[in-house]
């Protein structure tokens, strides 16, 4: 009990982390001059050095991170809609100007979310400044209407009302306005630098390149002959050999890569500039240097090309030694942080996966890129040029029809047409989805897409795939928490503790309705939010004192047995909120209509780690916590938040929101701040995530489709200063979300039916992941959440089938034209828990699991002589005693039972051929993980070779047939590494 309450807790320590981030690990930026051979500076820039070194601590901040963080950010198989969803397919396009004359277009399809049976409205809007896209949740028996559309995305007044277009060429020149966004296929440059080489013009005059420079361009790619080449080009000849004979090309996750290999574009010996190739390189956005040389000798800097275009470089070294290769970046100023961040040390061993890094790096660099003022100031104007000209084509055509079609302006967004104009809509729909399909070939053909937008992101566990926790979980979920490695949640049938694989345990029964609660392992607290109104109040009880009515079994406790637990002066609460980094002392902010009731516990290590303490503390901890102060709002809180400041003296905040804003309220003088206001006509908030960056802190403030980060730094005197800051920043998510998790480097968004995934620190879509019904339950620590899926309901599933069920998983992009299905016959709805394991997201791996508040199911199997097995233990949590008594027990239970010992030399060959399974996962008898190492005994091969011993003969068979025992049933056991059982 003492091991399970008061020891360390690792999965608490990483849920108060979460909200821990560095912009170093992306790098700093420097002052990088250039000189010449004599000294004399040549050129000098500002740029951000990403060399992977980290000061900080690995165990406080990821400094290392796993393959499994290596991600194409805003990907184009979730980004680019017009194509996805739209090209092809029956959907409605409109065009208007808004109130200062600016024209616009609006796309509206209603589709089935990924074939997942989840009927919903996407909505692109094209306007000067950019696309913007949002999902919106579909309705039998609401109509959706335009205006409701453009007022979700922010635009409700207009200077001409917007009115459909009908002709299905319109298809086209959208599809144009949606290639804007930046090219699928990309160029790339590959510079050759000797050893002591320190300008461009020496570098581009290499004529060839060394054997490992020859093998790091086969690593990148193939080597392709450009005469004839009817692939993605990049700009080099394919007709006259004028830009070389050959160049390297390949495909990754879809996209089409062609590098620009300066060894291999023409060598000019009379130009000593080489134009030829800088005409090329020079214009690419992302250079590869890959240089010669040791270490010590010195590197290059990207102030040694003269070149406006290029905005990034990757220095490539390569070691014969250990035949690995270094990666550094070098960032221009302006180009906004970009992922994956480098490994500490940036040294890549394994090849492979150094590629898919560089690719990586270098394809979200580009694509960053392009948001810089150089370019994304050049992609506006030639964006508002293709609107107004569109728009001028359009608007007469629009003016000259007078049939009822081009009357239906500012319509409902239908997905069929009135009866009077049946068959001319049917035939013009059919028209225009021939159009659509045809474009849509059309453009795949030409590689303007992606090549195949179903082999992205599928060929490895991502971290956060999730894992199924309970199955067929009949409740209504109102709040939960995790309790170590269980989950305590509150239903409509009461309070239930949940483990996986273990029957749920009622805590107390359905007059106790929990609003709201948070599980405090190290502090051995419960508290909890009860019932609503004016009857609502904050209780806390003894983790401690609940485990022991769950071990005694007691009678199961109600609302009437809580008395004691009652904090005074919470009558009436309708929301609370704790702070996250718990230091000396715990926090409770409680808000009573306008009023915040702020409330403390100190923190006792000795109590908390001693027994006698425990056995001497009173059931309710009510006397522990004392009131403090009251602050008065001008309105109710609807989101709440605590900050926590530098020094946790007087410069704690609480940030709250009501009305059209966020406000920072100090604890403790009362004084507000406004922080954000929002200058919306609705707001829906969401929430505020108070993050640390570096120590400082700052907040992701969520509301309707929008996420900001704002920089609270530094305090001064218990007053922060909120005054826009250059970190600040912004991103609007697809769906408007009901919940925000952050784990960093991820921020998770949960809508209604599914997970948008993007990057904490530039707002990148990373992934969508499709999930119906989708409701999160609890994320303190691991993210526990509730989904729907279609269980069929017959016995002759596959394990492939039954696997893929078991995870809910964004299927592929690629989908046919139809609308959901109703529940064909077989198939019965469920409802089930999955588990996100926070170690998993934050790049952290958990060495040993907490223990669960129940205790170890304990399952025991009769053989049919009667012999009754070792008890199955569910929970892999097992101190080392624990371990050796089980390794003894098994050695003798084995040895007792065998009547038949093995001879030495065959039991030396079994003991070999176990080691050697350890490293073959084919054979099944050891599997090993990050904290433990299952073996599994099996004595099927003893069993065999007796059969075969004894069936040479009969006489000795049928004397050993009596005496021999049947076969060992199968048997799990949880190992540490260095834990071996001897199996004789």
């Amino acid at each position: 009990l003492m091991r399970c309450f008061y020891s360390s807790s690792v999965s608490e320590d990483l849920g108060c982390r979460r909200g821990e981030f560095s912009r170093k690990h992306y790098g700093s930026v420097e002052l990088l001059i250039s000189s010449d051979a004599d000294g004399a500076i040549q050129r000098a820039g500002r740029f951000r050095v990403e060399n992977g070194s980290s000061g900080e601590n690995t165990d406080y901040a990821p400094g290392t991170w796993h393959r499994t963080d290596v991600h194409l950010e805003n990907p184009e198989y979730h980004t680019r809609w017009y194509f996805k969803y739209f090209l092809g397919k029956v959907h409605q396009n409109y065009i208007g100007t808004d109130a200062e004359k600016n024209p616009f277009f609006l796309s509206v399809v209603l589709s089935d979310q990924n074939n997942q049976r989840i009927p919903q409205y996407h909505s692109i809007l094209w306007r000067k400044t950019g696309t913007q896209k949002i999902c919106l949740p579909y309705s039998p028996t609401k109509t959706l209407s335009v205006k409701s559309i453009l007022s979700a995305m922010s635009l409700d007044k207009f200077e001409k009302s917007p009115r459909e277009i009908f002709h299905p060429e319109i298809q086209k020149d959208l599809l144009v306005l949606e290639e804007q966004e930046g090219s699928v296929n990309f160029k790339f440059g590959v510079l050759y630098a000797k050893d002591g080489q320190l300008t461009d013009d020496e570098m581009f005059s290499n004529e060839t390149g060394s054997e490992s420079f020859q093998r790091f361009l086969h690593l990148l790619g193939d080597t392709i002959t450009l005469k004839g080449w009817s692939g993605y080009r990049g700009g080099l000849d394919t007709k006259n050999d004028t830009t070389g004979t050959c160049s390297i090309y390949t495909v990754f996750q879809g996209h089409e890569i062609m590098f620009h290999v300066s060894t291999m574009l023409p060598y000019s010996r009379e130009n000593k500039q080489q134009v030829e190739r800088k005409r090329h390189i020079g214009n690419d956005i992302v250079t590869i240097i890959f240089q010669e040389g040791e270490e010590s000798s010195p590197t290059f800097k990207p102030s040694m090309i003269r070149s406006h275009f290029t905005h990034i470089f990757a220095l490539v070294r390569y070691n014969k030694q250990n035949d690995s290769y270094r990666l550094k970046i070098f960032s221009e100023e302006s180009v906004p942080l970009f992922g994956p961040p480098l490994p500490s040390p940036p040294v890549f061993t394994n090849h492979q996966e150094f590629r898919d890094f560089v690719l990586v790096k270098l394809i979200n660099g580009e694509k960053a890129t392009l948001e810089t003022p150089t370019f994304s100031q050049k992609r506006q104007r030639t964006l508002d040029m293709l609107i107004r000209s569109l728009y001028q084509d359009i608007m007469p055509d629009l003016h000259k029809g007078n049939n009822m079609l081009n009357r239906r302006s500012f319509s409902d967004v239908l997905p069929e047409s009135p009866k009077s104009t049946r068959k001319k809509e049917e035939a013009r729909q059919a028209e225009f989805v021939r159009l659509g399909q045809a474009l849509k070939l059309k453009t795949t053909v030409k590689g303007d897409t992606t090549a195949n937008l179903a082999t992205t992101s599928f060929c490895k566990k991502e971290p956060w795939e999730s894992q199924s926790f309970c199955s067929n979980f009949p409740h209504e979920v109102v709040c939960a928490d995790s309790w170590g490695q269980s989950l305590l949640v509150s239903t409509d049938a009461g309070i239930l503790l949940i483990d996986d694989g273990q029957p749920s345990v009622q805590v107390f029964d359905k007059t106790l309705q929990i609003k709201q609660m948070n599980v405090l392992e190290a502090r051995d607290l419960l508290i909890a939010r009860t019932d609503k109104g004016k009857d609502s109040r904050i209780l806390v009880f003894r983790l401690s004192a609940v485990q022991k009515d769950i071990e005694t079994k007691k009678i199961i406790r109600s609302k009437y047995d809580c008395r004691e637990n009652k904090l005074e002066r919470t009558k009436g609460c309708h929301l609370y909120a704790i702070n996250t980094h718990h230091g000396s002392e715990l926090r409770i902010v409680v808000a009573i209509r306008n009023k915040l009731l702020l409330v403390t516990k100190k923190y006792n290590s000795h109590h908390t780690l001693t027994s006698t303490s425990l056995l001497s503390s009173p059931e309710s901890p009510v006397e522990e916590f004392q009131y403090i102060r009251e602050i008065c709002l001008s309105d109710p809180p609807v989101v709440m938040t605590l900050v926590d400041g530098p020094t946790g003296d007087s410069d704690n905040m609480i940030c709250v929101a009501y009305r059209h804003q966020f406000d920072l309220v100090n604890e403790s003088t009362g004084e507000s701040y406004r922080l954000h206001h929002v200058e919306t006509n609705r707001v829906n908030f969401v929430a505020a995530i108070d993050v640390y960056e570096d120590g400082e802190a700052g907040l992701l403030l969520c509301y309707n489709y929008v996420c900001q980060y704002r920089k609270v730094y530094p305090f001064s005197g218990g007053s922060p200063l909120v005054q826009p800051s250059a970190y600040d920043f912004q991103f609007s998510w697809n769906q408007v979300p009901y919940a925000v998790v952050c784990a960093f480097p991820y921020v998770l968004a949960f809508t209604t039916d599914s997970i948008e995934i993007r990057l904490v620190v530039n707002g990148n879509l990373v992934h969508t992941a499709v999930v119906p019904e989708l409701q999160l339950v609890a994320s303190r620590s691991d993210i526990y959440f509730k989904a729907t899926a279609a269980v069929s309901g017959s016995s002759d599933s596959s394990s492939k089938e039954m696997s893929s069920k078991s995870s809910p998983q964004t299927p592929t992009a690629c989908e046919k034209p139809e609308f959901p299905l109703p529940s064909l016959e077989g198939e019965v709805p469920c409802k089930n828990l999955y588990k996100i394991p926070l170690s998993n997201l934050v790049g952290r791996s958990i060495e040993r699991p907490l223990k669960s508040p129940l205790a170890p199911k304990v399952i025991t199997t009769t053989t049919s002589s009667g012999i009754t097995s070792l008890p199955v233990m569910h929970s892999l949590s097992l101190s080392r005693m624990e371990i050796k008594e089980i390794a003894s027990r098994t050695r003798k239970e084995l040895l007792g039972l065998l009547d038949e010992p093995m001879p030495k030399t065959e039991s030396a060959q079994k003991l070999k051929k176990v080691s050697r399974r350890q490293s073959d996962p084919k054979q099944g008898a050891v599997r090993s993980s990050s904290s433990d190492r299952i073996i599994s005994s099996s004595f099927e091969g003893y069993s065999e070779r007796r059969h075969l011993s004894t069936s040479s003969d009969p006489d000795t068979s049928a004397n050993r047939e009596e005496s021999s025992p049947p076969s060992y049933p199968f048997q799990l056991i949880s190992l540490y590494d260095e834990d071996i059982i001897d199996l004789k």
